[in-house]
């Protein structure tokens, strides 16, 4: 079996980001190897199953894939016309189906196509290999067969996912099905183990251990989610030790694994970045926001599709600023546009707020700035209508009181009054409001309380069982007594009501709404420092459950904060969630895409985090945050990427198997 031997992770004078080294894997290593002897010239065909698309989706776009020599992208499930001049490249998962069809589509006298090159997204059984070498038609044919492992979906340049959509319901639902739940947790595992095996990194393996200790007490299914994750990825890791070519045989990163139980609120509140808003207010379909041009012949404005991407400038600089920075910043930008160009002057109002029309009119009186007035057109276009929502659905009085609740400093008197007196508040927002003090007072179930509340605020039952379901991500340690608080964290005794965070020193709130910050925050950067509890937080990679970096001098390096650097020789962008240096007019900020591939910094090992259960926009901003700050790539992974309309719906799945993610919405 031959397998992908290139070491991407730590060799060669370019460095790059987690997404960069996926794509070019992907380009490089596996559709331009393709290219041999006299076919450098010819067109491929590249078929693909419904995950493996989704990973090339992610990770490159189609102009990239075409520059390739790929002229026809294909479904392998699909009735597929002969081409049998043209090679044909087979990016698939190692099932037998797609061995099955593949065997299919190359054997016999007229095969689909001259030649295959056969990649595979993960590790491939010895049993499926031998059913490919035994028939000899199709040996003759195949130009390469090889494992990519590369089976995870880049979303973001420091952030994956492995598409278990339906995590909360097969893990964490009310039945116990155990042998549902291990295989969730084993494709999730092969697939995270995939992550190493591309960058070529072996991670000390860290998770939150199951917290139920009363022996009275047996631990659930849930309790021991993370362990599990972590010895069916430490499995796969250690046949990536064994049978791989060039992957460490030490520690080179270290990963920890938790699941949603450590942090319920993150992924209810609203998170107030620019990106954030978008997702949650917007009703985005992905990251495709739907723009609305004027029609140069002056007709009925036209829709047009906009990714909200990487490539884009003014979102990379925009997307982690909070919403009132951004708009502050947008309308910088335009007034200095405005002010360097006369045309422009023509088109403003006498220094007024610019309207889109007024936009449209400068496009035409500078076309040389088109692109440039375009993106700014957009980007005002979105924070306009975010600002709009806010205002008219009173959202920063219920975001006041969202971060209240959690800091402690408003209880169930301050949220009666509120549902009381703010009766025209949406259902959306008064069912956030009631889950964040669920996650803040779990002990409040067992009194009755949260049902009156949920009466007051006139839920549906529909809703309730969102609010009922968050006792299905406490830790088991939380429901057993009264007084404990969720996350396990230490607060002020003295306090009269309930908090789940308490004020970061040292951390400066610059905008109003922007006191909240996700619990992996505080973890990431315990175990950078590696001051991470070993009794909470083992790690596999050493027998004794007491182990915290003693028994050697590579984990003595990570306790003592010494960052070595085998393997690690890597470089990153500058962060550009924080101000940006040099964009403050409407056409520069292109230095920021400049700067997010040519300005590196010199980074210590990475730390990979996954989350079981679904991440946050905030936990990928935080991650982003802490590279800057640490000086280390945080690499963020999870199930999926949910923003809270999506999380809300799957905890009403939880327990309402009858339906489907379709029939319910927020």
């Amino acid at each position: 079996m031959s397998i992908s031997d290139s070491d991407t992770s730590s060799q060669g004078s370019e460095h790059k980001n987690f997404r960069q080294i996926s794509r070019d894997r992907l380009l490089f290593e596996m559709l331009r190897s393709a290219k041999v002897g006299d076919s450098k010239s010819s067109w491929k065909v590249l078929i693909m199953d419904k995950v493996t698309v989704k990973i090339m989706s992610y990770a490159c776009k189609m102009a990239d894939i075409t520059e390739e020599g790929v002229s026809l992208v294909e479904d392998i499930h699909k009735r597929r016309q002969p081409l049998p001049s043209m090679d044909a490249i087979y990016f698939i998962q190692p099932t037998k189906e797609n061995i099955v069809i593949f065997l299919s589509d190359m054997a016999g006298r007229s095969p689909l196509y001259r030649k295959a090159f056969v990649f595979f997204s993960s590790p491939v059984t010895r049993e499926l290999v031998s059913h490919i070498k035994r028939d000899g038609s199709v040996l003759s044919r195949i130009g390469a067969l090889r494992e990519m492992n590369l089976e995870y979906f880049a979303i973001d340049s420091q952030g994956f996912v492995t598409d278990n959509e339906r995590v909360l319901e097969e893990l964490f639902g009310d039945e116990e099905i155990s042998r549902k739940g291990d295989a969730c947790l084993n494709v999730m595992a092969t697939r995270i183990a995939t992550v190493f095996a591309s960058l070529r990194e072996f991670p000390s393996v860290r998770y939150r251990a199951a917290k139920s200790l009363d022996p009275t007490t047996m631990t659930t299914f849930r309790d021991l989610i993370p362990t599990k994750l972590a010895a069916a990825v430490w499995n796969c890791l250690m046949k990536y030790k064994s049978n791989l070519p060039n992957f460490p045989q030490s520690e080179t990163c270290e990963l920890l694994i938790l699941d949603r139980s450590i942090d319920q609120i993150a992924p209810i509140i609203h998170e107030w970045t620019y990106d954030a808003m978008c997702h949650d207010l917007l009703n985005m379909e992905g990251n495709k926001y739907v723009h609305e041009v004027q029609n140069k012949t002056g007709g009925q404005p036209e829709k047009k599709d906009v990714l909200l991407e990487d490539h884009d400038p003014i979102w990379l600089e925009l997307r982690h600023a909070h919403i009132a920075d951004a708009s502050v910043r947008l309308h910088e930008k335009m007034t200095n546009f405005v002010s360097k160009n006369r045309a422009a002057q023509i088109g403003s109002r006498d220094g007024g707020e610019l309207s889109t029309r007024d936009l449209q009119k400068m496009v035409q009186a500078l076309p040389q700035y088109s692109e440039q007035i375009e993106k700014l057109s957009l980007h005002v276009d979105i924070a306009g209508k975010i600002n709009k929502i806010i205002r008219e659905s009173g959202l920063k009085e219920v975001g006041e009181l969202e971060q209240n609740l959690v800091f402690g400093d408003a209880g169930t008197k301050e949220l009666i009054n509120f549902l009381r007196v703010k009766e025209d508040v949406s259902r959306e927002n008064k069912l956030r409001l009631l889950m964040i003090y669920a996650a803040v007072n779990p002990e409040k179930f067992d009194d009755g309380k949260i049902t009156k509340l949920m009466d007051l605020a006139r839920l549906s039952q529909d809703d309730m069982n969102a609010v009922y379901n968050m006792r299905l991500l406490e830790a088991s340690s939380d429901t057993k007594k009264s007084s404990s608080k969720p996350f396990a964290l230490k607060f002020d005794v003295h306090k009269k009501k309930n908090a789940a965070r308490k004020d970061r020193d040292g951390e400066k709130v610059a905008w109003q709404l922007s006191r909240f910050y996700p619990i992996i925050e505080e973890l990431v950067e315990q175990l950078s420092k590696g001051e991470l509890p070993s009794n909470d937080y083992p790690c596999m990679n050493d027998p004794s459950p007491t182990f915290h970096g003693t028994s050697s001098p590579q984990a003595a390096s990570i306790r003592t904060g010494h960052i070595p650097t085998p393997y690690s020789k890597r470089s990153r962008r500058a962060a550009t969630w924080a101000r940006p240096r040099n964009s403050d007019d409407g056409y520069s900020s292109d230095s920021i895409l400049r700067h997010a591939s040519s300005d590196f910094k010199k980074m210590g090992q990475r730390i990979f985090v996954f989350i079981v259960g679904g991440a946050t926009r905030s936990e990928l901003r935080v991650c982003h945050k802490l590279s800057d700050k640490l000086q280390r790539e945080i690499v963020l992974g999870s199930s999926s990427l949910d923003d809270p309309p999506q999380f809300i719906t799957k905890l009403k799945l939880m327990t309402a198997n009858e339906l489907s993610l379709d029939d319910l919405q927020i």
